[in-house]
């Protein structure tokens, strides 16, 4: 095996997190491919699929019928609507609105939302975030006549400082959207202390978490979200996205439903039939991430805690030595260097395009992507939304040796 500089032997880690333990959770790795790519979504743990696999094995029924299988399809959505909460600290599982994905949900959120917007109102957005939480507001603005501003990143180290948000916060303002993490750069604002702006002139708070949720603990009521936006395939779940908010804000809204449709929330805001065998799978994930630290027990909720917070010590540490790596590489060049940030590396390599360097790293069984990764206002403010990037993300599964085969993969691009 080719040795290289940065192949020092083991680095002792963070003890609480047993990283082989975790990987052998995961049978998608034993097909000896560094998965790198997490910040695009990420493998799911033999319990995941167990638990889908026992609920089409038991049987699956529409939800709303008088017999057993309906009755076991209708639990679990209850239950991914609690195991949701739990995660993110939402106020009730009552709150959790269950869709296909992010993007789609938050066009739901939004186009209730700008029924009461009008001309004249204000919507502030960053051009640090994901487009899934940057064109559905832009677009319901525009059909309401309402102004768009958006906050500015640091050019350098793209952190997002309150200030460069708090500053576009007028009396007029209906709405901030921020992310709680970049998809790209990693970067972790200062939510709660936009939050606090914004809840001072009456402003509602949509939280863009599915970056940030995979990557350390999250408590909605800390960050001041009144909404919190998230995607069960970012942590180890089946491809559903989530929004959670309190009962007593959803139950001002009315999305546009079915004439036959229940009227009650959060029900008023999922369009058709839920994929019921995915909901089992989405309580499986939450439960394993509240496996991943060893603990005395406690709740669901106390577990996850405790297991995200290993989580975040565990990537800290092992970013540290992707980070030192690239920075041996004269030839890498890294997009960002935030003060407060996720395991996310975004970088060029001189003289190969991304989607080159991409394929490069596949000959060596390695996944990482190139292009913009959706972050279509972060990569045209910096020039490069053609040609993109390459990212490279760590999650709770990846180890010393994914990091290791990265840098040797990279190094031979010098």
């Amino acid at each position: 095996m080719r040795r290289h500089p940065y192949d020092v032997g083991v680095t002792t880690l963070v003890p609480s997190l047993d990283v082989a333990a975790v990987r052998a959770a995961y049978p998608a790795l034993d097909d000896g491919w560094a998965y790198l790519d997490g910040a695009a979504g990420t493998q799911v743990p033999r319990a995941v699929i167990d638990a889908v696999t026992q609920a089409w094995t038991r049987g699956i029924g529409n939800s709303g019928g008088v017999f057993e299988a309906s009755a076991r399809s209708d639990g679990y959505t209850a239950g991914a609507r609690q195991a949701v909460a739990d995660l993110v600290g939402a106020p009730s599982p009552d709150g959790v609105m269950l869709g296909p994905n992010m993007t789609s949900m938050t066009y739901r959120v939004a186009g209730a939302l700008a029924k009461s917007w009008k001309p004249g109102d204000e919507i502030v957005l960053t051009r640090l975030d994901h487009d899934a939480n940057v064109r559905p507001w832009v677009q319901a603005a525009e059909r309401a006549g309402a102004t768009v501003s958006f906050a500015e990143p640091v050019p350098d180290t793209l952190d997002l400082p309150a200030s460069a948000v708090e500053h576009l916060v007028t009396e007029r303002t209906k709405l901030v959207a921020l992310t709680a993490a970049s998809n790209v750069v990693g970067t972790r604002p200062e939510v709660r202390a936009v939050a606090d702006a914004a809840h001072a002139v009456g402003a509602l708070v949509f939280v863009d978490g599915v970056h940030a949720t995979p990557h350390g603990p999250v408590d909605m009521a800390a960050l001041g979200a009144d909404f919190y936006a998230t995607s069960a395939y970012k942590w180890s779940g089946p491809h559903l996205g989530a929004i959670a908010a309190d009962l007593a804000l959803l139950e001002t809204l009315l999305p546009d439903q079915l004439a036959s449709s229940p009227p009650e929330v959060p029900w008023r805001f999922e369009t058709g039939t839920h994929p019921f065998a995915q909901h089992a799978g989405l309580v499986a994930a939450v439960d394993h991430l509240a496996s991943l630290a060893p603990g005395d027990g406690g709740t669901r909720r106390e577990r996850l805690l405790a297991s995200m917070a290993a989580v975040e010590a565990y990537e800290a540490e092992l970013f540290a030595v992707l980070l030192d790596g690239l920075a041996d590489l004269p030839h890498v060049q890294p997009i960002g260097a935030p003060a407060s940030r996720t395991a996310t590396a975004f970088f060029a390599v001189d003289g190969h395009a991304p989607a080159s360097v991409a394929a490069h790293c596949a000959g060596e069984r390695i996944n990482v992507w190139a292009g913009h990764m959706y972050a279509w206002e972060l990569t045209g403010m910096l020039g490069i939304r053609d040609s993109g990037a390459v990212r490279a993300g760590l999650v709770h599964y990846n180890d010393r040796s994914d990091v290791d085969r990265l840098l040797i993969a990279l190094a031979e691009l010098q």
